[in-house]
């Protein structure tokens, strides 16, 4: 007999409808929106209400024009399919449910084709404030309005077009363990960029002061604030040289890079592809957050044609 959901809920580690999805093996999946409690959506609202002040104050012009188009609920968790008709027609970008981790090269890939996964469940009323693992709320509320200006959404695309590059470069290296430690490195170099700039990164806003982009400080009520105003942290102007070898922190980041626009962000990703084309991410510095061998896998087992 079918297993019957004790309750309705799509709560972060306590939403059966993932979990079953996952032991199947299915990555993506539909978001079953009657399965929302009351609850998940109570915890949305909390959510946008206490942040809207400092998006207001602390975010890039583009985010604040991404809410309104994508006109993005203050008061329920929001159906993909209403984000995804107002998103397509603009850039092409689409929010697709998963059932939790995407393996990296899946992930950019998804990039590639214009694709953003996005988790269905929401963080538990007691985790308001932080939750390690990203939620509906980091996804579609931190994310997804970006996707909504063409120069960053053209600048996630080629994030996935290096992931493809990196399985051209390496697919003839005949030792597999050669290999791996090549990707390693490559991977390393494409995923620390990726972090500190489309999940913490800063640009100078209109009056030349720093505004956030990054979807980490975006849906994080308590770091919005500390990154732009504390003095512990320091901004530095984006430097792809910085970035490759710097390690992420688990806590509120110390080191924020801002770039000038989403032009120049899309010159140093492209100026990523070269460097990787050139040898330059063979030896990247190692760190504590270590690629995994079966995030390897994608990158081994991928057909870049």
């Amino acid at each position: 007999m079918p297993q019957t959901l004790a309750a309705p809920g799509l709560t972060t580690g306590h939403a059966p409808f993932v979990e079953e999805a996952r032991n199947r093996g299915d990555l993506y999946i539909t978001q079953d929106y009657s399965l929302y409690s009351e609850e998940n959506h109570e915890v949305w609202r909390q959510l946008y209400r206490r942040i809207r002040p400092r998006w207001e104050r602390y975010a890039n012009p583009h985010f604040l024009h991404g809410l309104e188009v994508l006109n993005l609920p203050p008061d329920r968790i929001p159906r993909h399919s209403e984000i995804n008709d107002r998103l397509r027609p603009l850039t092409g970008f689409q929010a697709r449910a998963v059932s939790g981790y995407v393996p990296v090269f899946l992930f950019f890939d998804c990039l590639h084709r214009r694709e953003f996964p996005t988790t269905i469940t929401i963080r538990p009323p007691e985790q308001i404030d932080y939750i390690p693992e990203p939620d509906i709320f980091h996804d579609l509320a931190g994310h997804v309005p970006m996707h909504t200006d063409p120069a960053f959404a053209n600048t996630l695309v080629r994030f996935g077009d290096c992931a493809h590059t990196a399985c051209e470069l390496t697919a003839g290296i005949r030792d597999r363990e050669e290999r791996k430690r090549r990707l390693k490195n490559i991977v390393r170099a494409l995923s620390r960029v990726f972090w500190f700039t489309v999940e913490f990164g800063l640009m100078r806003g209109p009056a030349g002061r720093p505004v956030a982009y990054g979807s980490g400080l975006l849906s994080s009520y308590g770091e919005l604030q500390h990154a732009i105003e504390s003095e512990e942290v320091q901004r530095s102007p984006a430097q792809l040289e910085w970035m490759i070898h710097q390690e992420a922190s688990d806590e509120y980041q110390p080191l924020l890079f801002v770039v000038d626009s989403f032009d120049q962000l899309f010159d140093m990703v492209d100026r990523l592809e070269r460097w990787m084309r050139e040898g330059r991410l063979n030896y990247v510095a190692p760190g504590r957050s270590e690629i995994k061998d079966s995030d390897l896998e994608g990158f081994l087992n991928a057909s870049y044609r």
